[in-house]
């Protein structure tokens, strides 16, 4: 696999460049030495699954996270943003804290700075002036964050001289999340910066792996921001859905004799049981009921003390949380891992014969009603959002990324994407400026991954 690119800054995004090398003058008296920039993503359909062993479908997106830097050689890290409403940020490459109960903005930065270093087995950095860009819209299921991460671990890569594959900068950047407390899987990272202009990606995990899917061509993906936010790393649903997933995944494992301590994915334990995602599923139905789980009726089960559960099952953020929802979890996540299986089998197959559209329309519906009903990640105005681009003429539609707000990706015939995006604004979006509709609702091609422009 190779390294990321190091290439100029394209023709079509000079203007852009341009505006933020005035910018970072202003600020520093000098230009820039390079540019390092990591796009977000859309989550086609494989929801709250990465993180439990199963391959998912993204694809980048245009709106990135870019940062301009001039390395120094002192030791002092200067981080600035041009959006106003993000503080200057200064630390030395060796005293930095990284706060999981209060994250700012720069603490993502942080995460990537303290990866590439630990990587590399080194506590020596040069010092860094930069201005960050970005046109992700935060919050929003676009992958904002996990796209500042990876854009910081490729600066403070490229500033100290040093050499990593875009396989290996995924698994830094996925690993290193964790540092502001996301217990993600790794989707966001690997996309952002394996993706390739004009094809989607199935990615697979243990060992990452992308593979083209090329997506049907008489359709569109809309991306439509439903403008309500939701922090991962600043909230405990994201991590309780984790460790309810790991829970399950135990307490079927200990129900087959299996060593459960050790298997906390669901995919590790289909692969343990040799069954297929219909079979997990069937299982599922047979092993765990439907009513919430207490605490201490899974200690119960697991034959554990309340301090061991801590301990090997839940997280540091976790640990007050008295009732999980396992089977309805474990449903989505077999059910939602079956589903990526099929879209990507129809766009491998006929996905331009006739009807092939439609069943790709369908399973996208049925990710979203199990993300709704299953695992009970979305909200009221992200339902209603969903529901109107269905009446507008969308093939399906779906929440994409963590849930809880965000936005929805939506199916759109090529021939009616214009009509689609303006019921949508008129429905949902008919007191915003045009602004903030350009910024919310947007039709968007397969992009290209993270790079160095210099």
């Amino acid at each position: 696999m190779a390294d990321a690119p190091v290439s100029k800054v394209p023709p079509t995004q000079l203007k852009r460049y341009t505006a933020l090398d005035e910018v970072f003058k202003v600020k520093y008296g000098q230009s820039p030495a390079f540019y390092a920039r990591a796009p977000g993503r859309v989550n086609l359909i494989g929801e709250h699954i990465d993180y439990c062993g199963y391959a998912v479908l993204p694809m980048a997106i245009e709106q990135d996270i870019v940062i301009a830097c001039c390395p120094t050689d002192d030791n002092v890290i200067q981080l600035s943003n041009v959006n106003p409403d993000f503080q200057d940020f200064q630390c030395t490459t060796t005293d930095y804290n990284i706060d999981k109960s209060n994250p700012q903005w720069f603490h993502y930065f942080l995460c990537g700075f303290k990866g590439i270093l630990e990587h590399m087995e080194t506590s020596n950095s040069k010092g860094m002036q930069m201005m960050l860009d970005g046109i992700v819209p935060k919050s929003s299921g676009l992958s904002s964050s996990s796209a500042f991460v990876c854009c910081a671990a490729l600066a403070t890569m490229y500033a100290n001289g040093h050499s990593l594959t875009k396989l290996e900068l995924a698994d830094v950047c996925m690993r290193c999340e964790r540092y502001i407390g996301t217990q993600g899987g790794g989707m966001d990272q690997s996309i952002s910066f394996l993706a390739q202009a004009g094809t989607a990606k199935l990615i697979e995990f243990n060992p990452i792996k992308a593979t083209d899917v090329q997506l049907p061509d008489g359709a569109v993906f809309v991306v439509s921001n439903s403008r309500v936010e939701m922090q991962k790393a600043a909230t405990s649903h994201f991590n309780i859905r984790v460790v309810e997933c790991r829970l399950s995944c135990q307490i079927i494992a200990k129900s087959k004799g299996l060593d459960w301590m050790n298997i906390k994915k669901l995919g590790d334990l289909q692969t343990a049981l040799g069954v297929s995602l219909e079979g997990m599923l069937t299982i599922v139905k047979d092993v765990l009921h439907e009513k919430p789980y207490t605490k201490e009726e899974i200690c119960q089960i697991l034959n554990s003390t309340e301090d061991d559960l801590n301990q090997n099952s839940l997280s540091q953020n976790t640990i007050q949380v008295q009732s999980f929802k396992l089977y309805q979890r474990a449903t989505h996540v077999f059910g939602e891992a079956n589903r990526v299986q099929k879209f990507k089998s129809i766009c491998d197959g006929a996905r331009n014969t006739e009807g092939a559209d439609v069943k790709l329309g369908q399973l996208m519906n049925d990710s979203h009603i199990s993300c709704r009903d299953m695992y009970e990640c979305s909200c009221t105005d992200l339902d209603r959002l969903v529901d109107l681009c269905r009446q507008s003429g969308a093939l399906g539609s779906r929440l994409t990324g963590a849930g809880w707000g965000g936005c929805a990706v939506s199916m759109v015939p090529s021939n009616k994407v214009t009509d689609f995006i303006n019921n949508v604004t008129a429905k949902y979006y008919c007191n915003e400026s045009v602004a903030t509709v350009n910024e919310s609702l947007f039709a968007t091609a397969p992009g290209s991954g993270a790079a160095i422009y210099i």
